[in-house]
């Protein structure tokens, strides 16, 4: 199977943000091909599901670059999956593990909508399927998930039988 050219983009840097690591930085394709990337993660879906669609969550930090950019080009609204802390009128909050660490994301209370999540890498799932459990404790209907990379050798997430959908997988 063949890439997306947006991969040649990707900048790899080992052992961060600790050793063993392979982080796989966006900055590049955040610089020099933004609009190129918007475009391609807006294809994830399709104009019917993107017109049942009512907003748009982002995961801290980088989940909230591409749902704003993906929000204002669907005209939906957006809503911050935060850390622990970092939001006021927090409805629920939900523990992880992710690769290197654990953490927890909070959210204000839902109101019935259709959301989805977007984040920029799925690694593990930890972070995602800690949003996901979220968007559906405070009172989202959850319609879709969405990331830039998947590291699918990292994992096989699922949430309910709802797949992460990506533009670019790396499976080393």
């Amino acid at each position: 199977m063949s890439q997306h050219p947006l991969t040649q983009y990707l900048d790899s840097v080992p052992d961060f943000p600790k050793p063993g690591v392979l982080f796989s930085d966006i900055s590049p394709l955040l610089k020099n091909h933004f609009q190129e990337t918007i475009n391609a993660m807006s294809a994830l879906f399709s104009d019917e599901e993107w017109a049942q669609i009512d907003c748009l969550a982002g995961i801290e930090s980088r989940g909230f670059i591409f749902a704003s950019a993906l929000a204002y080009k669907h005209n939906k609204g957006i809503v911050k999956v935060r850390k622990q802390g970092k939001l006021p009128n927090v409805s629920a909050s939900v523990g992880y593990s992710l690769e290197y660490g654990t953490d927890r994301l909070e959210m204000q209370q839902g109101d019935g909508s259709k959301i989805v999540l977007f984040d920029d890498l799925i690694a593990t799932g930890g972070s995602m399927g800690a949003a996901a459990e979220l968007c559906e404790k405070v009172g989202y209907d959850l319609f879709g998930m969405a990331c830039l990379i998947d590291l699918a050798s990292l994992n096989s997430f699922k949430y309910h039988d709802m797949m992460v959908r990506s533009v670019i997988q790396l499976h080393d």
